[in-house]
């Protein structure tokens, strides 16, 4: 006989809503559109679902921007440039590209890319723009640490006086089919690596997000998630040459709703794997659970490599559509990085 399992964050509305709120749902949500101004006519017309979470460009941007000391410096390397001098600042707002990575297709306006976001720590929904006002990003540690020969802590000054800086584009794939295409800047995931010397029998590397409810309402609203988010990456998925650890993105750090100030990138696999604001990665000889896979092992394979002919449990990954412009494309194994990966996985 065959069993379905209805997980805790699956229950329905009856089972975790007060009673009186369920009964009267119609005349609840009534008063809940007069609070924020609005009437039942003004959500038909969709001024609710178009306007109300959308914002203002200037809106979203400021509510992601932390670092003034660092964006201060990026406009003044770039008025340097103009005058045709030299800055006296660095990092990864004046990070040269590597031309080996190319989109393939335009790139996402920067506001489209701010604007629709997962980070569940502060909400389940897309303007997680709108929830990231209590985060502190700065100052900030991350410590390496486990199977190595020289564990370190950095702070973000650390890795900006040690680590050499450069802008890459890459395509970005959603596992809920969108996709975006963004100029990172940061740095290759494995010549941080190279600094703390791995063990020969270091064979995983496992990441960990913040684990701060206080600065992150969904945690707290969420229970049922094995917290803090986490993640895993072979040895050899770590020390490929696409492993990125970005610390910008549009030349000026990271916003908050995109992982502020320091995110994993691995652009073949998933968005999911590239976790965001990590403050420990540990070098293991076996491999560590991971957020998704834990919560949700029937849907989220642990590698989560993109591949069109593997689908969802719920939808087809054959193909993504692009923020902005909600273009169409066919979706290719391991995101089209395959010259770069595709050997990772031949055997």
């Amino acid at each position: 006989m065959n069993y379905i399992i209805r997980k805790p964050w699956h229950l329905p509305q009856r089972l975790h809503t007060a009673e009186e709120v369920y009964r009267n749902r119609k005349l609840k949500r009534r008063e809940f559109l007069a609070s924020v101004g609005l009437s039942a006519t003004a959500l038909g017309s969709g001024v609710l679902l178009s306007g109300c979470n959308q914002g203002t460009d200037e809106e979203v941007r400021k509510a992601g921007q932390y670092d003034l000391v660092a964006d201060a410096a990026r406009k003044e390397g770039e008025e340097a440039v103009a005058e045709g001098r030299t800055s006296s600042r660095t990092g990864p707002y004046r990070a040269p590209r590597n031309e080996t990575y190319d989109y393939g297709r335009p790139e996402t306006g920067e506001v489209f890319a701010a604007r629709y976001t997962n980070f569940y720590e502060f909400s389940g929904q897309k303007h997680v723009w709108r929830f990231v006002g209590d985060f502190k990003p700065s100052p900030w540690k991350i410590e390496v640490a486990g199977l190595c020969s020289k564990p370190q802590t950095f702070d973000m000054d650390d890795l900006y006086r040690l680590m050499s800086f450069e802008e890459r584009h890459y395509r970005h794939r959603c596992v809920e089919t969108w996709a975006m295409c963004v100029p990172w800047a940061g740095f290759p995931l494995r010549e941080l690596l190279k600094r703390v010397k791995p063990q020969p029998a270091a064979k995983f590397v496992a990441f960990e997000s913040f684990d701060r409810p206080e600065e992150a309402p969904n945690v707290n609203l969420s229970v049922h998630f094995p917290w803090p988010y986490t993640e895993v990456l072979t040895m050899d998925e770590a020390q490929n040459e696409l492993a990125f650890i970005a610390t910008g993105m549009y030349g000026h750090t990271l916003l908050k709703q995109h992982g502020a100030p320091i995110r994993l990138v691995v652009p073949w696999k998933y968005g999911f794997k590239s976790i965001k604001s990590i403050v420990k990665i540990t070098l293991n000889s076996e491999q560590t659970p991971t957020f998704w896979n834990t919560a949700s092992p029937d849907e989220y394979d642990i590698e989560a490599n993109v591949n069109p002919h593997v689908p969802h449990l719920r939808w087809s990954q054959q193909t993504e559509w692009m923020l902005g412009t909600h273009a169409k494309f066919d979706t290719v194994i391991y995101n089209g990085y395959g010259e770069f990966v595709g050997k990772l996985y031949s055997s």
